[in-house]
C-alpha cells in the first residue's frame, strides 16, 4: 500500500505542482490539489486506503461514507436498524465504481464495535479513516427528561463514541485520521438541550486527548462540530425546531449533509494533517 500521506516523494511533487501553478495555488493548496487529484485517479488521496464511518446509513454519516469513496477510500458503512438505507448508500458507491460494504453494529455495545472493525478489515485489509458519527439527540428540560431517553443517549454518543475511538487508536494505521462529530449547539446551549450539547462536548475532549496519546505515529485526530443540518435526526423534532434558523445563520439557509462530508474530507485528506486535537465548527456562521 502506498502512503500518500507520509511519502515524502509525494509531498516533494505536491508541492513543485502547486508551486508551477503560481501564488494562488499555494495560497489554496487544498483547492489545487483537488483538481489535480480529481484528474488523476491514482492520486486520489484515499487510494489504497480503507474508512469505517459509524451511522452512515443517512444524513451525515452517508454523505461523508459517499464523500470518501469519491476520494478513492474504500468504505465500511455501518448502521443500527436501517439495513435497507445502509445497503443503498453501498450501491450507490459501488455504482460510481468505489469499493464499499455495510455492517450493522450497535456502537454501544464494544463486541459489537470489535466485530464492525474485524468486517472491514477483513474486506479491506486494515483500516486508515475511522469517522465516529453514530448518535441519537434526545431533547428536553431537565423536569421531563425520562431515564431511558437520557441513558440512551449517554449509551450511544459517549459510551458508543468511546468505544469507537478506543479501536481506532488501536487499529488505525500510522498516518491516518479519526474524526468525532460533535455539535455547535455546545456553544450557545439552549433550553432543553443541556443532556445532548453534554454528550457532544465530550467529543472535543476525546479528540484533544486522543490527538496527544497517539503522538508519534502521525495520526491527526479532531472533532467536527455541525450546526444546523437538514437532517432526520434534526426534523424529528418538528418543523418548530426550525423556525428562524435559516435566518439566524449568516449564509441563509440550513446545512446540508454535504457540506459537512466536504468538511470531514478536507481534515482526511493531505492537506488536512497539520489539523489536530481541534474541534472544527462547521456552522455557516450560526453561533
Amino acid at each position: 500500500m502506498t502512503d500518500t500521506i507520509n511519502n515524502p516523494d509525494n509531498s516533494r511533487r505536491t508541492f513543485l505542482t502547486l508551486a508551477a501553478a503560481g501564488p494562488a495555488a499555494l495560497a489554496f493548496g487544498g483547492a489545487a490539489l483537488a483538481q489535480t487529484t480529481d484528474a488523476d485517479p491514482a492520486r486520489l488521496p484515499g487510494t489504497g486506503r480503507a474508512a469505517i464511518v459509524t451511522g452512515s446509513s443517512r444524513g451525515i454519516g452517508a454523505a461523508t461514507a459517499k464523500r470518501l469513496a469519491r476520494d478513492g477510500y474504500a468504505v465500511t458503512v455501518n448502521c443500527l436498524v436501517n439495513t435497507d438505507l445502509a445497503a443503498q448508500v453501498v450501491a450507490e458507491i459501488e455504482a460510481e465504481g468505489g469499493r464499499a460494504i455495510w455492517r450493522q453494529a450497535d456502537v454501544a455495545d464494544p463486541d459489537a464495535v470489535r466485530a464492525l472493525f474485524a468486517a472491514n478489515n477483513e474486506a479491506f485489509g486494515g483500516v486508515d479513516v475511522v469517522v465516529s458519527n453514530a448518535g441519537i439527540m434526545n431533547v428536553g428540560p431537565f423536569a421531563d427528561m425520562t431515564d431511558a431517553a437520557f441513558d440512551r443517549m449517554i449509551a450511544t454518543n459517549v459510551k458508543g463514541s468511546f468505544n469507537t475511538l478506543r479501536e481506532a487508536a488501536r487499529q488505525v494505521r500510522d498516518g491516518g485520521r479519526i474524526i468525532t462529530l460533535s455539535s455547535s449547539i455546545i456553544l450557545q446551549v439552549p433550553p432543553g438541550a443541556a443532556a445532548y450539547a453534554g454528550t457532544k462536548a465530550d467529543q472535543q475532549l476525546y479528540a484533544k486527548a486522543l490527538a496527544r496519546e497517539l503522538a508519534g505515529r502521525n495520526i491527526s485526530v479532531n472533532a467536527v462540530a455541525p450546526g444546523a443540518v437538514d437532517t432526520q435526526l434534526l426534523r424529528q423534532h418538528g418543523e418548530e425546531a426550525l423556525r428562524g434558523i435559516p435566518e439566524a445563520t449568516p449564509l441563509g439557509r440550513l446545512g446540508q449533509p454535504e457540506d459537512i462530508a466536504e468538511v470531514i474530507a478536507l481534515l482526511c485528506s493531505q492537506g488536512g494533517g497539520w489539523v489536530n486535537g481541534e474541534t472544527v465548527f462547521a456552522n455557516g456562521g450560526l453561533s
